[in-house]
């Protein structure tokens, strides 16, 4: 993911600021809803075409979206329903913003706009299984962390499209649309690898085990 280190540096300066501040009078979980508001707000923007102010939405809606987890750590705040209202929301979120995207092409017309329209949901697809496919693969117990495309990188290109619209934002959907299925198949084959190398472990551990009963007198 070429964002990790970018955003990795993004929290600790967010972390830095919060402990700066001090104790605010709001939760994570707050934060965490005020910043789906504005992503709402992003996404009705899209639907009637006012472009970069919804780029602009999305931009301080992804700020919130760090502060949430930064002011958790720096007050100690963090709890298991913490995380799951945020990744919930998280798909709430995107999903609010596809849907804006299919709204707005939908009136555009024009010979790519059923191809628009078809990107925009695979696009949706792709980017709820990217994040599916690791909460499934983690509650089994296995290691999901690669991916080309994970939620920083889809808010990015998001927001270059919107900010500069027209073609540019037609090849940003065309190129979520692939890119999102393409991480989600990373992953599923990150998991498959480790499975498999659990289920040869297995075996080498059976055989040994008979084996070493063969050999007993």
């Amino acid at each position: 993911m070429f964002t990790t280190r970018f955003e990795a540096w993004v929290r600790q300066q967010a972390e830095a600021l919060m402990k700066a501040i001090g104790r605010v009078p709001v939760t994570p979980n707050q934060v965490t809803v005020v910043g789906l508001t504005l992503t709402f707000l992003a996404a009705g923007l899209v639907a009637f075409g006012h472009l970069r102010w919804a780029g602009l939405a999305l931009i301080v809606a992804g700020s919130f979206d760090i502060l949430d987890g930064a002011l958790a750590r720096s007050t100690q705040a963090s709890y298991p329903y913490g995380a799951f209202l945020d990744s919930t929301l998280d798909r709430y979120s995107e999903g609010a913003i596809y849907l804006g995207l299919a709204a707005y092409f939908v009136t555009i017309g024009g010979p790519l706009q059923r191809w628009l329209v078809l990107a925009t949901l695979a696009a949706l697809a792709g980017s709820f299984l990217v994040s599916y496919v690791r909460a499934r693969a983690q509650s089994l117990g296995f290691t999901c962390e690669t991916g080309l495309f994970a939620r920083p990188e889809r808010v990015v290109v998001t927001v270059i499209g919107l900010i500069f619209g027209g073609y540019v934002l037609y090849m940003v959907v065309f190129l979520l649309a692939i890119v999102t299925n393409y991480t989600a198949l990373q992953r599923i084959r990150e998991v498959w690898l480790q499975g498999r190398a659990q289920r040869l472990a297995r075996e080498r551990e059976i055989k040994a085990a008979r084996a070493a009963h063969h050999q007993v007198p």
